[in-house]
Protein backbone atom coordinates (compact mmCIF):
# COMPACT_ATOMS: atom_id res chain seq x y z
CA UNK A 1 0.00 0.00 0.00
CA UNK A 2 1.52 3.32 -1.05
CA UNK A 3 1.34 6.02 1.61
CA UNK A 4 2.81 9.02 -0.22
CA UNK A 5 0.35 11.90 -0.41
CA UNK A 6 -0.03 13.84 -3.66
CA UNK A 7 -0.79 17.06 -1.77
CA UNK A 8 2.00 16.89 0.78
CA UNK A 9 4.70 14.71 2.31
CA UNK A 10 4.14 11.08 3.16
CA UNK A 11 4.75 11.77 6.86
CA UNK A 12 4.29 14.76 9.14
CA UNK A 13 6.44 14.55 12.26
CA UNK A 14 4.76 16.33 15.19
CA UNK A 15 6.71 17.56 18.20
CA UNK A 16 5.14 19.32 21.18
CA UNK A 17 7.61 21.60 22.94
CA UNK A 18 7.39 23.04 26.41
CA UNK A 19 10.69 24.23 27.86
CA UNK A 20 12.52 21.26 26.39
CA UNK A 21 15.86 23.08 26.39
CA UNK A 22 18.66 21.48 24.38
CA UNK A 23 16.63 18.29 23.97
CA UNK A 24 14.59 19.86 21.16
CA UNK A 25 17.69 20.78 19.18
CA UNK A 26 19.07 17.26 19.63
CA UNK A 27 15.74 15.76 18.56
CA UNK A 28 15.73 17.82 15.36
CA UNK A 29 19.38 17.03 14.63
CA UNK A 30 18.46 13.34 14.59
CA UNK A 31 15.56 14.02 12.23
CA UNK A 32 17.94 15.83 9.88
CA UNK A 33 19.87 12.56 9.51
CA UNK A 34 16.88 10.43 8.45
CA UNK A 35 17.40 8.17 5.46
CA UNK A 36 13.73 8.65 4.51
CA UNK A 37 13.27 12.20 3.22
CA UNK A 38 9.57 12.56 2.33
CA UNK A 39 8.51 14.21 5.58
CA UNK A 40 7.98 17.57 7.20
CA UNK A 41 8.21 18.65 10.82
CA UNK A 42 5.62 20.57 12.82
CA UNK A 43 6.53 21.94 16.25
CA UNK A 44 3.76 23.18 18.51
CA UNK A 45 5.21 25.40 21.21
CA UNK A 46 3.14 25.63 24.40
CA UNK A 47 4.40 29.10 25.37
CA UNK A 48 7.85 27.96 26.41
CA UNK A 49 9.79 30.36 28.61
CA UNK A 50 13.22 29.05 27.63
CA UNK A 51 15.25 29.47 24.43
CA UNK A 52 14.53 25.99 23.07
CA UNK A 53 12.86 27.22 19.86
CA UNK A 54 15.61 29.73 19.08
CA UNK A 55 18.31 27.11 19.62
CA UNK A 56 16.44 24.55 17.53
CA UNK A 57 16.58 26.64 14.38
CA UNK A 58 20.19 25.66 13.76
CA UNK A 59 19.69 21.93 14.22
CA UNK A 60 19.57 21.12 10.50
CA UNK A 61 15.95 19.98 10.19
CA UNK A 62 13.56 22.68 9.05
CA UNK A 63 10.22 22.92 10.77
CA UNK A 64 6.94 24.74 10.79
CA UNK A 65 6.24 26.42 14.11
CA UNK A 66 2.75 26.71 15.58
CA UNK A 67 2.52 29.00 18.60
CA UNK A 68 -0.19 27.64 20.88
CA UNK A 69 -0.45 30.95 22.77
CA UNK A 70 -0.34 29.19 26.15
CA UNK A 71 0.33 25.81 27.69
CA UNK A 72 -2.64 23.96 26.21
CA UNK A 73 -1.22 20.55 27.10
CA UNK A 74 0.31 17.66 25.19
CA UNK A 75 -3.00 16.22 23.97
CA UNK A 76 -4.47 19.45 22.61
CA UNK A 77 -1.18 20.54 21.04
CA UNK A 78 -0.82 17.27 19.13
CA UNK A 79 -4.43 17.52 17.97
CA UNK A 80 -3.83 21.08 16.77
CA UNK A 81 -0.88 19.98 14.67
CA UNK A 82 -2.65 16.85 13.39
CA UNK A 83 -5.51 18.91 12.00
CA UNK A 84 -3.07 21.10 10.06
CA UNK A 85 -0.65 18.36 8.99
CA UNK A 86 -0.24 17.65 5.27
CA UNK A 87 1.17 14.15 5.65
CA UNK A 88 -0.94 11.04 5.16
CA UNK A 89 0.69 9.63 8.30
CA UNK A 90 1.52 11.32 11.59
CA UNK A 91 4.73 10.52 13.45
CA UNK A 92 4.37 11.77 17.04
CA UNK A 93 7.77 12.38 18.61
CA UNK A 94 8.67 13.72 22.04
CA UNK A 95 11.49 16.28 22.18
CA UNK A 96 13.31 13.93 24.57
CA UNK A 97 13.18 11.10 21.99
CA UNK A 98 16.07 10.87 19.53
CA UNK A 99 15.35 8.89 16.38
CA UNK A 100 17.72 6.41 14.77
CA UNK A 101 18.62 7.40 11.19
CA UNK A 102 16.31 4.76 9.70
CA UNK A 103 13.37 5.40 12.08
CA UNK A 104 11.05 6.97 9.50
CA UNK A 105 12.18 4.49 6.84
CA UNK A 106 11.22 1.60 9.13
CA UNK A 107 7.83 3.15 9.89
CA UNK A 108 7.11 3.84 6.22
CA UNK A 109 8.04 0.27 5.26
CA UNK A 110 5.84 -1.17 8.03
CA UNK A 111 2.82 0.81 6.85
CA UNK A 112 3.16 -0.90 3.46
CA UNK A 113 3.99 -4.32 4.91
CA UNK A 114 1.08 -4.47 7.37
CA UNK A 115 -1.78 -3.50 5.12
CA UNK A 116 -4.87 -2.34 7.00
CA UNK A 117 -3.09 -1.47 10.25
CA UNK A 118 -3.50 2.17 11.25
CA UNK A 119 -1.13 2.55 14.23
CA UNK A 120 2.43 1.52 15.00
CA UNK A 121 4.68 1.80 18.02
CA UNK A 122 8.45 2.30 18.07
CA UNK A 123 11.08 0.54 20.13
CA UNK A 124 12.20 2.96 22.83
CA UNK A 125 15.73 2.53 24.15
CA UNK A 126 16.93 4.09 27.40
CA UNK A 127 18.82 7.22 26.34
CA UNK A 128 21.10 7.06 29.39
CA UNK A 129 21.79 3.33 29.11
CA UNK A 130 21.30 1.96 25.59
CA UNK A 131 21.60 -1.60 26.89
CA UNK A 132 18.15 -1.25 28.47
CA UNK A 133 14.64 -1.11 26.99
CA UNK A 134 12.61 2.00 27.74
CA UNK A 135 9.47 0.64 26.10
CA UNK A 136 8.28 -2.03 23.65
CA UNK A 137 4.61 -1.16 23.24
CA UNK A 138 2.08 0.11 25.77
CA UNK A 139 0.48 -2.69 27.80
CA UNK A 140 -2.95 -2.32 29.39
CA UNK A 141 -3.61 -4.53 32.39
CA UNK A 142 -7.13 -5.64 33.28
CA UNK A 143 -6.84 -4.02 36.71
CA UNK A 144 -6.71 -0.59 35.05
CA UNK A 145 -3.00 0.16 34.85
CA UNK A 146 -0.91 0.80 31.75
CA UNK A 147 2.86 0.56 31.44
CA UNK A 148 5.59 0.56 28.82
CA UNK A 149 6.30 -3.07 28.01
CA UNK A 150 9.77 -4.33 28.82
CA UNK A 151 10.76 -1.17 30.71
CA UNK A 152 14.20 -1.58 32.30
CA UNK A 153 14.89 -4.98 30.76
CA UNK A 154 17.96 -5.98 28.76
CA UNK A 155 17.90 -4.82 25.13
CA UNK A 156 18.59 -8.42 24.05
CA UNK A 157 15.07 -9.27 25.25
CA UNK A 158 13.39 -7.13 22.61
CA UNK A 159 10.50 -9.11 21.12
CA UNK A 160 9.85 -9.31 17.36
CA UNK A 161 7.10 -7.28 15.71
CA UNK A 162 3.79 -7.97 17.38
CA UNK A 163 0.30 -6.70 18.05
CA UNK A 164 0.40 -4.40 21.09
CA UNK A 165 -2.42 -2.71 22.97
CA UNK A 166 -1.41 0.85 22.10
CA UNK A 167 1.55 2.83 20.73
CA UNK A 168 3.49 5.00 23.16
CA UNK A 169 3.09 8.60 22.00
CA UNK A 170 6.76 9.36 22.64
CA UNK A 171 7.35 7.85 19.18
CA UNK A 172 4.06 6.72 17.62
CA UNK A 173 3.00 6.42 13.98
CA UNK A 174 -0.69 6.76 13.11
CA UNK A 175 -2.63 7.19 9.89
CA UNK A 176 -3.89 10.79 9.93
CA UNK A 177 -7.39 9.94 8.71
CA UNK A 178 -7.81 7.34 11.45
CA UNK A 179 -6.36 9.57 14.17
CA UNK A 180 -8.86 12.31 13.41
CA UNK A 181 -11.79 9.90 12.93
CA UNK A 182 -11.20 8.32 16.35
CA UNK A 183 -11.10 11.80 17.88
CA UNK A 184 -7.38 12.36 18.40
CA UNK A 185 -6.06 12.54 21.93
CA UNK A 186 -8.63 13.29 24.66
CA UNK A 187 -7.83 16.91 25.49
CA UNK A 188 -9.12 17.01 29.11
CA UNK A 189 -6.24 14.64 29.95
CA UNK A 190 -3.80 17.54 29.31
CA UNK A 191 -0.94 15.04 29.30
CA UNK A 192 -0.17 11.44 30.28
CA UNK A 193 -2.22 8.35 29.37
CA UNK A 194 -3.61 10.05 26.27
CA UNK A 195 -1.82 7.49 24.08
CA UNK A 196 -3.26 4.51 25.99
CA UNK A 197 -6.71 6.10 25.92
CA UNK A 198 -6.37 6.64 22.16
CA UNK A 199 -5.26 3.03 21.71
CA UNK A 200 -8.25 1.85 23.75
CA UNK A 201 -10.66 3.89 21.60
CA UNK A 202 -9.01 2.53 18.48
CA UNK A 203 -9.56 -1.00 19.85
CA UNK A 204 -13.19 -0.24 20.65
CA UNK A 205 -13.61 0.69 16.99
CA UNK A 206 -12.03 -2.57 15.81
CA UNK A 207 -8.58 -1.12 15.10
CA UNK A 208 -5.20 -2.49 16.08
CA UNK A 209 -1.59 -1.46 16.64
CA UNK A 210 1.68 -3.19 15.80
CA UNK A 211 4.86 -2.65 17.78
CA UNK A 212 7.94 -2.52 15.54
CA UNK A 213 11.27 -3.93 16.70
CA UNK A 214 13.41 -2.08 14.16
CA UNK A 215 11.82 1.40 14.36
CA UNK A 216 13.98 2.78 17.15
CA UNK A 217 14.41 5.92 19.21
CA UNK A 218 16.46 6.68 22.29
CA UNK A 219 14.14 8.12 24.92
CA UNK A 220 14.87 9.95 28.15
CA UNK A 221 11.38 9.37 29.58
CA UNK A 222 9.74 12.30 31.40
CA UNK A 223 12.89 14.25 30.66
CA UNK A 224 10.97 17.53 30.75
CA UNK A 225 8.30 16.96 33.43
CA UNK A 226 10.26 14.63 35.73
CA UNK A 227 9.54 10.97 36.45
CA UNK A 228 8.64 11.50 40.15
CA UNK A 229 7.26 15.04 40.07
CA UNK A 230 3.92 16.05 41.60
CA UNK A 231 2.81 17.05 38.08
CA UNK A 232 3.53 13.58 36.70
CA UNK A 233 1.92 11.83 39.68
CA UNK A 234 -1.25 13.92 39.52
CA UNK A 235 -1.91 13.71 35.79
CA UNK A 236 -0.73 10.14 35.45
CA UNK A 237 -3.07 8.74 38.11
CA UNK A 238 -6.08 10.94 37.39
CA UNK A 239 -5.94 10.01 33.73
CA UNK A 240 -5.30 6.34 34.55
CA UNK A 241 -8.62 6.20 36.41
CA UNK A 242 -10.45 8.04 33.64
CA UNK A 243 -9.04 5.71 30.98
CA UNK A 244 -10.39 2.71 32.90
CA UNK A 245 -13.87 4.16 33.45
CA UNK A 246 -14.18 5.58 29.93
CA UNK A 247 -13.28 2.49 27.99
CA UNK A 248 -13.66 -0.80 29.84
CA UNK A 249 -16.73 -2.68 28.52
CA UNK A 250 -19.36 -3.16 31.23
CA UNK A 251 -18.88 -6.90 31.73
CA UNK A 252 -15.14 -6.45 32.11
CA UNK A 253 -15.60 -3.38 34.30
CA UNK A 254 -17.80 -5.28 36.75
CA UNK A 255 -15.40 -8.22 36.81
CA UNK A 256 -12.28 -6.14 37.43
CA UNK A 257 -13.55 -3.22 39.53
CA UNK A 258 -12.67 -4.80 42.93
CA UNK A 259 -9.10 -5.38 41.72
CA UNK A 260 -8.95 -1.84 40.35
CA UNK A 261 -9.93 -0.39 43.73
CA UNK A 262 -7.35 -2.53 45.54
CA UNK A 263 -4.76 -1.37 43.02
CA UNK A 264 -5.61 2.25 43.85
CA UNK A 265 -4.89 1.57 47.52
CA UNK A 266 -1.58 -0.12 46.73
CA UNK A 267 -0.55 2.76 44.49
CA UNK A 268 -1.35 5.19 47.31
CA UNK A 269 1.28 3.37 49.36
CA UNK A 270 3.78 3.71 46.53
CA UNK A 271 3.02 7.43 46.27
CA UNK A 272 3.60 7.80 50.02
CA UNK A 273 6.96 6.03 49.73
CA UNK A 274 8.04 8.47 47.00
CA UNK A 275 6.81 11.60 48.79
CA UNK A 276 3.95 12.17 46.32
CA UNK A 277 0.94 11.20 48.44
CA UNK A 278 -0.58 14.70 48.27
CA UNK A 279 -0.52 14.76 44.48
CA UNK A 280 -1.87 11.19 44.40
CA UNK A 281 -4.91 11.93 46.56
CA UNK A 282 -5.64 15.11 44.61
CA UNK A 283 -5.62 12.95 41.49
CA UNK A 284 -8.01 10.44 43.03
CA UNK A 285 -10.34 13.18 44.29
CA UNK A 286 -10.47 15.00 40.96
CA UNK A 287 -10.86 11.77 38.99
CA UNK A 288 -13.92 10.70 40.96
CA UNK A 289 -15.35 14.19 41.44
CA UNK A 290 -15.75 14.32 37.66
CA UNK A 291 -17.69 11.03 37.49
CA UNK A 292 -20.90 12.54 36.04
CA UNK A 293 -18.94 13.90 33.07
CA UNK A 294 -16.90 10.71 32.90
CA UNK A 295 -20.05 8.59 32.70
CA UNK A 296 -21.43 10.75 29.90
CA UNK A 297 -18.22 10.28 27.93
CA UNK A 298 -18.26 6.57 28.73
CA UNK A 299 -21.81 6.22 27.42
CA UNK A 300 -20.85 7.93 24.18
CA UNK A 301 -17.87 5.66 23.63
CA UNK A 302 -19.60 2.43 24.52
CA UNK A 303 -22.56 3.19 22.24
CA UNK A 304 -20.13 3.74 19.35
CA UNK A 305 -18.19 0.55 20.10
CA UNK A 306 -17.98 -2.02 17.30
CA UNK A 307 -15.50 -4.47 18.83
CA UNK A 308 -16.85 -7.31 20.91
CA UNK A 309 -16.22 -7.64 24.62
CA UNK A 310 -14.27 -10.82 23.86
CA UNK A 311 -12.00 -8.94 21.45
CA UNK A 312 -11.21 -6.33 24.09
CA UNK A 313 -10.63 -9.04 26.70
CA UNK A 314 -8.10 -10.68 24.37
CA UNK A 315 -6.27 -7.41 23.75
CA UNK A 316 -5.68 -6.51 27.40
CA UNK A 317 -3.24 -8.24 29.74
CA UNK A 318 -4.49 -10.42 32.61
CA UNK A 319 -1.32 -11.85 34.13
CA UNK A 320 -0.33 -10.26 37.49
CA UNK A 321 3.22 -11.50 36.93
CA UNK A 322 3.55 -9.58 33.67
CA UNK A 323 2.33 -6.48 35.49
CA UNK A 324 4.84 -6.90 38.32
CA UNK A 325 7.69 -7.56 35.89
CA UNK A 326 6.57 -4.88 33.42
CA UNK A 327 6.89 -7.50 30.70
CA UNK A 328 6.08 -6.70 27.12
CA UNK A 329 2.90 -8.36 25.86
CA UNK A 330 2.95 -8.57 22.10
CA UNK A 331 0.67 -10.95 20.23
CA UNK A 332 1.48 -12.72 16.98
CA UNK A 333 0.88 -10.47 13.99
Amino acid sequence: MEIVSRDGPAISVIIVNYNAGDRLRKCLAHLAEQTFKDFDVIIVDNASADDSIENARGAGAGFRLIEAGGNIGFAAANNLAARQAKGSWLAFLNPDAFAAPDWLEALHAAAKRYDGVDAFGSTQINADNPLLIDGAGDVYHAFGLAYRGGFGQDIDNLPPDGDCFAPCAAAAFVRKQTFLAVGGFHEPFFCYSEDVDFGFRLRLQGGRCIQLKNARVHHEGSGVTGRRSAFTTYHGHRNRVWTYYFNMPLVLLLATLPFHLVLNVLLAGAALAHGQVGAYFRAMWDAHKALPAVLRERTRRQRARTASTAAIARAITWSPLKLLRRSADLRSV
